[in-house]
């Protein structure tokens, strides 16, 4: 009876887990939006999901890999992850600001211009001048690419941290 070998790879883990995490990331947005919690500290817990994701994603190539993954795999990995579950997450997020709440933007624009207010150290022109290019950056195109950008950037830095404490190197000499 033959069995099936072939090698799980790095690129095949990180899609797995960042289609997962991606939509677990979506359904957690989605209730942040309906609760309307979205700016609030809450949103954090955004971060657990990624992480967990990554360490199981890691134990997942661990095991198929005779429990060995080097730390430049799992920055591979995480990364990938970051990218696909960023992409999906922002993708989504510009689609409900855009058609489900389209007045979600207005809402966040007040909220920001009155907490810029309540500190005090702006000048009316100058939060004027910043809420203008908040605005100008949180429109479709940009929003979409920081979005991604920012997800590769935040999940590298954490794949960072999470690939050094889920790391399991071969022995250089066996």
């Amino acid at each position: 009876m033959e069995t099936n070998t072939t090698p799980v790879t790095t690129t095949a883990i990180g899609l797995r887990y960042g289609l997962l995490v991606g939509l677990v990331s979506i359904i957690f947005s989605f209730v942040l939006f309906v609760t309307q919690t979205d700016q609030s500290p809450v949103r954090w817990l955004g971060l657990a999901v990624l992480i967990g994701g990554m360490v199981l994603a890691h134990n997942a190539y661990k095991q198929v890999n005779g429990g060995f993954m080097d730390y430049s795999e799992g920055l591979g990995i995480g990364a990938l992850m970051s990218v696909i579950s960023g992409a999906l997450s922002t993708a989504f997020s510009y689609v409900y600001m855009s058609f489900v709440d389209e007045g979600y933007m207005s809402r966040v624009m007040e909220t920001t211009r009155a907490k810029m207010e309540a500190k005090g150290n702006m000048t009316d022109e100058q939060i004027d001048q910043a809420m203008s290019m908040a605005q100008k950056f949180s429109s479709g195109g940009w929003m979409l690419l920081f979005g991604i950008l920012g997800s590769l950037l935040f999940g590298f830095l954490i794949a960072l941290v999470v690939s050094a404490i889920t790391k399991n190197s071969k022995p250089e000499f066996e």
